[in-house]
């Protein structure tokens, strides 16, 4: 049977790094100093330096204005029609900058399938047909597009594209992964929503799978939804943009369900029956330091496991779907040094639902 790999990824992010002045900003939102020093000192345990966006942060520290535009100014945060209005403007753009760090400059016009999963902007025509005329691809080229799944979908992405070039084993296809997450920062003094934007940043991933026998072979993919958790992760598109809610619950129910996994081990479960220690490479998507420390306690990982995923979540924080291809990324530029070829790897993201996406893979160099 034909196995689909992960040939090639190239990412990309907007020029400017926002993180120190994101914490800045909203901190003179909170009125409780609880939950000041709260917050402060989860900036700190975040593990995140740098989170990039296409807005530039203001120069002084002590302005009222978060960026030079005055886009997001306090008391009048800007509309979702507005934020939708420049996810069209810049979108095209940074989705151009990843496919061009892809490298397929000569391969474009072989381009068979498109797959675009984003769940923080809308517009039609759509970001896949947009992408179709900028990077010159065959107009006719079949378009998916995985919409609003949230952290997750770049795991669906690339489910599609395994199926596509199993039943197509000709195909060629362009899988990308484009979120703006920072068009959806809130002017809020609720600390459980600061705590969840002070995670979010921009980003994309551009990835070619195709038949050729190199970089990483797709072998299987799982799904598993947490019973009676489906509040704990929502995202629902308010007045002034979509509204993220990531329950602090979040990590103790995603720990505790794959300590389940763990202990259950049959060949129904997300391990597919094995032991945690069988896989040789972790690929979990970094949606904050406690998601990742959750994995790491329920499956009984080694400190190391997920050193790829700590290294994107500490340079660009949670790009959403965008993110755990950034961690494939460092892992395939790893494969022949510290990642052996053949080794058996397993790739996780989470969310809402609250639902984990996972799949298994093979590192081929």
């Amino acid at each position: 049977m034909t196995v689909a790999h992960i040939n090639r990824i190239g990412t990309a992010v907007p020029g400017h790094d926002v993180h120190d002045a994101f914490v800045r900003f909203v901190g003179n939102f909170i009125t409780e100093r609880r939950d000041s020093l709260i917050f402060k000192r989860m900036v700190g345990r975040s593990d995140i330096a740098h989170r990039y966006s296409f807005f530039e942060p203001v120069a002084n520290p002590d302005s009222f204005y978060a960026d030079t535009e005055g886009f997001y100014t306090p008391g009048e945060f800007p509309s979702t029609a507005a934020r939708m209005a420049r996810f069209e403007a810049t979108a095209p753009g940074l989705a151009m900058a990843a496919i061009d760090a892809l490298g397929i400059d000569d391969e474009r016009s072989k381009i068979t399938h498109l797959v675009v999963a984003s769940c923080t902007g809308f517009i039609a025509p759509g970001i896949d047909q947009l992408i179709v005329k900028l990077a010159g691809l065959d107009p006719g080229v079949e378009r998916t597009v995985v919409g609003f799944m949230g952290c997750y979908a770049a795991v669906n992405a690339l489910k599609v594209a395994h199926h596509i070039v199993r039943s197509e084993p000709a195909s060629r296809v362009l899988v990308v992964n484009l979120e703006l997450c920072t068009l959806h920062f809130q002017q809020t003094a609720d600390l459980e929503r600061l705590l969840s934007m002070l995670l979010f940043g921009d980003g994309c991933a551009a990835t070619l799978v195709t038949a050729d026998e190199t970089g990483i072979a797709l072998k299987d993919f799982r799904a598993a939804t947490i019973e009676d958790s489906g509040e704990a992760i929502t995202w629902r598109i308010g007045d002034q943009g979509f509204d993220m809610h990531l329950s602090g619950e979040v990590p103790g129910r995603i720990g505790r369900a794959l300590k389940y996994e763990n202990e259950r081990n049959d060949d129904r479960g997300l391990l597919r029956g094995l032991r945690a220690a069988d896989y040789d490479i972790w690929a979990v998507h970094g949606g904050g330091r406690t998601i990742l420390d959750a994995v790491e306690t329920g499956f009984e990982l080694a400190s190391d496991k997920l050193r790829w995923s700590r290294g994107v979540l500490h340079d660009y924080g949670n790009m959403s779907s965008a993110t755990i291809m950034f961690v494939l990324e460092r892992i395939m530029g790893q494969i022949g040094e510290t990642v052996a070829r053949a080794s058996e790897g397993f790739g996780v993201a989470f969310g809402p639902g609250l639902a984990a996406e996972s799949f298994r893979f093979r590192a081929v160099g």
